[in-house]
């Protein structure tokens, strides 16, 4: 007689949202994070109210002790808040309601993580006086690269000025942009076109 497979213990949670979940656990190793913190996060993101680590817990089928880890290192990327609900002493998790302030946050972390040691380091490089024509030349692709990560972080800084309905905009305009920069560079004289650039 063949085995029956056993029920899955955790409370129901529906086809759409799992596949996000388990998704996001799959992609955490991806971007730095485990699968355990991926999947909790894509939980609090899809949940229509803050759910407390014992929910989070047993929908997930993950230990306390591992959920409660996750939830640091969310709370530690600025990813998820903490809330406390009347008349209830257990702490409750959520993630910021607006998607662009996720996106945000999530850019601002790791930029202090990721990019600003390596310009930190760059700049450092740029400083030393270069001994022989290959460190020079070292220099040099160093400073290329320096010159560009600093750009896109200046220009990082001017959208996250902007309102989220406008930075989307903005983000929709693609090929516009384009053509209204290549326009410019005709006008001015700064660029050729692009037919003058093939020799056409």
């Amino acid at each position: 007689m063949p085995h029956s497979r056993p029920a899955d213990p955790r409370p129901a949670l529906p086809e759409l949202h799992r596949q996000f979940v388990d998704h996001f656990g799959e992609m955490g190793s991806r971007w730095g994070i485990n699968r355990t913190v991926g999947q909790i996060y894509a939980l609090l993101f899809l949940s229509q109210r803050p759910l407390n680590a014992e929910e989070i817990s047993e929908t997930l089928s993950f230990s306390r002790s591992n959920v409660s880890m996750g939830l640091k290192e969310l709370q530690a990327w600025r990813l998820v808040q903490l809330r406390h609900l009347a008349g209830d002493r257990r702490e409750y998790f959520e993630t910021p309601g607006e998607v662009w302030d996720i996106f945000r946050v999530l850019a601002e972390e790791r930029r202090r993580r990721e990019i600003e040691p390596t310009l930190s380091m760059l700049r450092n490089a740029l400083l030393q006086e270069p001994a022989t024509e290959e460190e020079r030349h070292a220099q040099e692709r160093m400073r290329e690269m320096h010159d560009l990560i600093d750009r896109l972080v200046r220009w990082f800084d001017d959208v996250q000025r902007l309102s989220p309905d406008t930075a989307m905009r903005l983000m929709g305009m693609g090929a516009a942009v384009t053509r209204v920069l290549d326009l410019t560079g005709r006008l001015t004289g700064g660029g050729r076109g692009r037919k003058d650039a093939d020799g056409e």
